[in-house]
């Protein structure tokens, strides 16, 4: 029955022991996904050597089984003879850190937060970085909490956060790392959260201002489409008015006003300046422009006070010359004749117009000489 219950009560941690492994450890430079590095491979060591269930030459085997080449081959010199002791004195001076615990205390002091790095994460490089100038004997046990408090505070960049945590009046009694990091994490929570809400906020404004820029752009086109389709109208009645006044001026072989063709060949330039202006505003419509309404500035001929009475005057029915002056032909004016000059033809047509304005004349009661003027 003793034997019985010893064999019952040690069965569990032998089980234990058989199956707990150490992790894999190369010594490479480029530590790969399946291995660890060496400082987690000797802090495995060192839970290790403290369980008492295991001897000597387990811990040997275990320490063996778990170096693979090129670190295998540092302790294969040694032969499975040798003791524990030396195969772990040969490791830490084949891959351990080569810096005292001063040096690497300096390496502490002049570690700062870098770019992008959260709170959180400084604080755990900090922590690997203190940790391992304690182990060299570069800061007491009892000095750790301190220096990771007055380091946080000195080489974290967001001054919000140290003083809304009030890390500057912990520094005499320093909370402990687990503690400290808790509260680091809970703040990389809140200002995650902060940023998720402003991105969401600014891309609905920014949607919210593309449907108004959408429908200002609809409203000027289609404005634009209707000053453009006034202005086309206003340079057709011009260039009507300038042509009747020319036909006039060419029929009743004197001179008409200077300043009223002058004034009508400015306005239609302006108008047909304005309408290439238009049309340019139409391919833009995000560019804005100043110009005001042609139908503000610019009235229609027949409503301005300097028109000639002659073409406002003159009655529709008459007889008018429908014949080119140049050559003769019927269906253009001069200004666009594109043959040669024709007197003959000319004096011929203007002679059966005469005819038929006096004929008009006589049977309307009046004269052509009234209606010339």
């Amino acid at each position: 029955m003793i034997v019985e219950h010893v064999v019952r009560s040690e069965s569990p941690v032998s089980v234990m022991n058989a199956s707990f492994r150490l992790r894999q450890f190369s010594g490479k430079t480029l530590c790969p996904s399946h291995e660890v590095d060496f400082d987690t491979w000797r802090n495995s060591v060192e839970l290790i050597l403290k369980d008492p269930a295991l001897s000597d030459l387990q811990h040997s085997r275990r320490i063996l089984d778990s170096l693979v080449p090129p670190a295998a081959n540092v302790v294969k010199p040694l032969g499975p003879n040798a003791l524990l002791a030396a195969y772990l004195k040969l490791l830490d001076s084949a891959f351990g850190i080569v810096e005292d615990g001063d040096e690497l205390f300096a390496v502490f002091l002049s570690t700062l937060q870098d770019s992008g790095e959260k709170p959180s994460q400084y604080l755990h490089r900090l922590q690997t970085v203190l940790t391992q100038a304690l182990k060299r004997g570069g800061v007491s046990a009892n000095e750790v909490d301190r220096h990771l408090l007055r380091q946080f505070c000195r080489g974290c960049w967001d001054n919000v956060l140290i003083a809304d945590l009030q890390l500057e009046r912990k520094k005499d009694k320093p909370p402990p790392f687990s503690e400290l990091l808790l509260q680091l994490r809970v703040e990389d929570k809140q200002s995650t959260k902060e940023t998720c809400k402003k991105k969401h906020l600014g891309a609905a404004k920014q949607k919210a201002s593309a449907h108004l820029l959408a429908a200002s752009s609809l409203e000027n086109d289609t404005s634009i489409e209707n000053d453009i389709t006034e202005m086309k109208k206003q340079v057709t009645e011009l260039q009507s008015q300038l042509a009747q006044l020319k036909t006039l001026k060419a029929e009743s072989n004197e001179s008409s006003p200077k300043t009223v063709v002058t004034e009508l060949k400015k306005k239609v330039t302006e108008l047909q300046s304005q309408l290439t202006s238009r049309k340019i505003q139409k391919n833009t419509p995000k560019k804005k422009t100043n110009a005001s309404k042609p139908g503000a500035k610019h009235q229609p001929m027949s409503k301005e006070p300097g028109s000639s009475p002659a073409v406002d005057k003159r009655p529709s029915n008459r007889p008018r010359p429908w014949h080119c002056f140049q050559c003769g032909e019927d269906g253009h004016i001069v200004s666009v004749c594109p043959n040669e000059s024709n007197p003959s033809l000319v004096a011929a047509k203007k002679a059966q117009l005469k005819e038929k304005q006096s004929l008009w004349d006589s049977q309307n009661g009046s004269t052509s000489s009234q209606h010339l003027n």
